[in-house]
């Protein structure tokens, strides 16, 4: 645990972090009760500092910052001239800055501290992006909480644009869309930005146009609701891809500048485009599975379709195949089999996620017509089915062999049956998993009050 002492004397031998309110008075010289305590996670978990709340809606704005001593001053000032604008033209009646050094090693928290009305918190060591946003939010005292980056690429008089659109929307986060005409985005950058939101909007079935930005407001009582988020530059797109297929958010996208940054840009394309990637890819497993199990499978049984497309058609205009055949016979085979995999896993991933998360499975779109098929009735029906063709396709192999003990049946005969088989043993699987799932929900359902009958007739 990392004792920070708030308007106190910084005598714990244990410290390893600062964090100065600017007041004009030395934290030497203020003997106040007030405690923060972050532990080696960046987490405040003890006494908050005492804020005074303000009458109306206040804004918290949170500059995280790591060796941006070429442009943090500007920043700073730029958002406290902004201050008295946003006050004017939006909801917000007051606005507090604060600015998070994540571990620099250059003048970037003494230049911030240099300011009157900042709250500079500082780290000794880096611990990210995302970190120093979440220690931003939870220091700060606004009902809306905000940041931007540090390099002098946002406009903060944008802020008040999103509060008159969080107001007049009801959202629950506004996002700055730096994909405008007038962005001064790298091409690389954007390009990749465009790419991940394209991939967000089809898993999440909405229309996104900037998943990365490092402009938002954010009304604090939500902030439960989009907790856990990573600690690094990972911490926008996962905001983003958390409310987009969660669903229970609402998230609003407003245009806004966007200029080149001062200094050179901590993010690394590759690394992070990764990241990027991975995030928005878990958070589709976690609240949307189905959606790319399902997008997997179409590819699988795409591939079966042109793997053994030419067989087939060969096979209905002469009735044989060529031997050179049996490797697009069996890598079309391998692809359904795959496909099958995985819309049976699908629908059980859906399944567990709707419990998980307390809703009910997908209603609408290709997910919904999917389970519709694995009604209990259809599964067992066309299992059934499955098993039945197999049998016929190699019934006259099984009946030479009986008569005697030779087959002579072409090979293509076998491998059909046998996916038919393989593919109703995974359907009757997938059909047990998805009974013990139903009977789990309903053991841990309440019990429900049985409706009164609709006449009560006594007899003396």
């Amino acid at each position: 645990m990392i004792r920070i002492p708030w308007l106190a004397d910084r005598d714990d031998q244990g410290y390893h972090g600062s964090l100065r309110k600017k007041t004009g008075t030395d934290l030497g010289s203020r003997r106040e009760s007030g405690i923060l305590f972050w532990d080696d996670h960046g987490s405040m978990n003890a006494a908050s500092p005492p804020h005074s709340k303000s009458a109306g809606t206040k804004l918290t704005i949170v500059i995280p910052a790591y060796n941006e001593e070429e442009a943090i001053g500007k920043t700073v000032e730029r958002c406290l001239e902004a201050k008295e604008a946003i006050v004017a033209t939006s909801p917000v009646d007051s606005v507090e800055l604060v600015v998070v050094s994540d571990g620099s090693i250059d003048r970037t928290e003494e230049i911030a501290c240099g300011y009157d009305g900042v709250s500079v918190l500082a780290f000794a060591k880096n611990r990210g992006y995302g970190a120093a946003i979440k220690s931003g939010f939870e220091y700060g005292s606004g009902e809306l909480v905000s940041f931007l980056d540090a390099d002098g690429t946002c406009d903060p008089l944008a802020f008040a644009d999103f509060c008159r659109v969080q107001e007049e929307e009801k959202a629950d986060v506004v996002l700055g869309s730096r994909m405008g005409p007038g962005s001064e985005m790298p091409r690389l950058r954007a390009c990749g930005n465009t790419i991940f939101a394209w991939i967000l909007g089809i898993l999440s079935k909405r229309t996104v146009g900037d998943t990365a930005s490092g402009m938002r407001v954010i009304r604090r009582s939500s902030l439960p609701d989009l907790y856990p988020l990573p600690d690094g530059l990972h911490f926008t797109p996962a905001m983003s891809a958390k409310v987009l297929l969660e669903g229970s958010l609402r998230m609003v996208e407003v245009p806004m500048s966007y200029s080149e940054r001062v200094g050179r840009s901590k993010l690394s394309v590759v690394r992070d485009g990764v990241r990027f990637l991975r995030v928005i890819i878990q958070a589709a497993m976690c609240y949307r599975p189905a959606r790319p199990l399902l997008l997997l499978a179409g590819v699988c049984f795409l591939v079966m379709v042109v793997m053994g497309f030419s067989p087939l058609l060969m096979y209905i205009q002469v009735r044989r195949l060529e031997e050179w055949m049996v490797y697009r016979i069996l890598f079309s085979a391998l692809s359904a089999t795959v496909g099958a995999l995985l819309v049976c896993a699908a629908m059980v991933a859906e399944r567990i996620a709707a419990q998980a998360h307390g809703r009910t499975p997908a209603g609408t779109g290709v997910t919904a017509i999917v389970a519709k098929l694995f009604h209990p009735r259809s599964r067992l029906l066309f299992g059934v089915f499955l098993v039945i063709v197999a049998v016929l396709v190699s019934l006259p192999g099984m009946v030479e062999y009986l008569a005697t003990s030779h087959v002579n049946m072409h090979w293509s005969r076998a491998v059909l049956s046998s996916l038919l088989l393989v593919m109703a043993a995974v359907l009757w699987v997938t059909s047990f998993l998805l009974s013990m799932l139903d009977l789990m929900r309903a053991q841990a359902s309440r019990s429900v009050a049985q409706k009164p009958p609709d006449r009560v007739k006594k007899t003396v």
